[in-house]
């Protein structure tokens, strides 16, 4: 997710219709006649706004029989709406022994998953000790540029050769964004939290 991605997102839910419908898809998944019925709005209408939802990720849809139902993606939502607090806050000095602490335990899972030439011994399964690869991984990638898949995925292979499972996880993670098989890295305040 580039910044013009979070851009995006502000700008589809500054819409009161896409702002109610998302009120009521947190309360559990409708079909859009159901939709359409409480907000007193044609099909079309409500059709258009689920699009707009669908574009930046925050609405999914599943088809059961001949019902499409939508359903609010949370993770979408609560990452792209704490982005922005999380850039401009200068909170991350308030206190350095816990900063240090956890750095320690970063470097010993590390030390855990690597060996000693740098490659990847296991993709972790726990959340968090994948997320601390993925940042140690994506933290080599150089700011800025563009990478072809191709070479990312030679670059991915230096650590691990199931390249397309550690290429997918960066972009799940919100550490990679990817458009037309081109590659580029977050800022870093995007990526998604160790936790």
């Amino acid at each position: 997710m580039q910044l013009e991605k979070l851009v995006a997102f502000h700008k589809t839910i500054g819409d009161v219709t896409r702002i109610r419908i998302i009120s009521i898809l947190a309360n559990g998944p409708k079909h859009g006649q159901a939709l359409a019925g409480i907000l007193k709005l044609t099909a079309p209408t409500i059709s258009h706004h689920l699009t707009k939802l669908k574009d930046i990720n925050l609405v999914k849809d599943r088809r059961e029989k001949n019902t499409v139902y939508y359903f609010l993606n949370e993770d979408v939502l609560e990452h792209y709406s704490s982005a922005l607090p999380k850039m401009v806050s200068n909170k991350g000095e308030s206190n350095k022994m816990e900063n240090q602490k956890m750095i320690m335990e970063h470097k010993k899972i590390l030390a855990n998953f690597l060996t000693p030439d740098g490659r990847l011994k296991t993709i972790p399964a726990q959340r968090k000790k994948k997320m601390i690869v993925l940042h140690h991984i994506a933290g080599l990638l150089e700011k800025g540029r563009k990478y072809p898949e191709k070479e990312l995925n030679e670059f991915i292979q230096s650590f691990h050769d199931d390249y397309a499972t550690i290429r997918r996880e960066l972009i799940i993670g919100s550490i990679m964004y990817r458009e037309n098989s081109i590659y580029e890295l977050n800022p870093r305040e995007m990526w998604a939290d160790i936790v």
